[in-house]
């Protein structure tokens, strides 16, 4: 039975790196550390619980380490980049940094806008 559980809980967290690492650094390094983690976990505690756990840590540490890697990238390669400003509701005004890609933009929480997304869209997505 542990076997079992074992095998669904590594297959839920491969999946899980192969979806969440598509467009943005801080989902490929929260996908990768949960898999990671959950290795860890499971060979340090042999049960599902330690393995849940070191993936929850794993994705956390590893979502750090790819946001790092995304703002030294807007840093680095600024051409890259666009940062379009929106005003929020309570009139205090964000930024959001959107990587060119072939014929769109990539935004920080990895959605795609085919092209250049509009105030309301932004607003949506990061507003407050």
């Amino acid at each position: 039975m542990k076997e079992n559980q074992f095998i669904l809980t590594f297959v839920i967290l491969v999946v899980s790196t192969i979806f969440a690492g598509c467009n943005s650094k801080s989902g490929t390094g929260a996908g990768l550390g949960a898999l990671i983690g959950g290795g860890i976990g499971q060979l340090a505690g042999k049960d599902t619980e330690s393995t849940l756990a070191g993936a929850a840590i794993g994705a956390g540490a590893g979502y750090i380490i790819g946001s790092q890697q995304e703002n030294k990238e807007i840093e680095n390669n600024p051409d890259s980049f666009v940062k379009v400003p929106f005003t929020n509701s309570d009139g205090t005004i964000t930024t959001i940094a959107l990587r060119k890609v072939d014929s769109g933009y990539v935004g920080p929480k990895g959605e795609y806008y085919e092209q250049l997304p509009t105030q309301k869209e932004l607003k949506i997505k990061y507003g407050h």
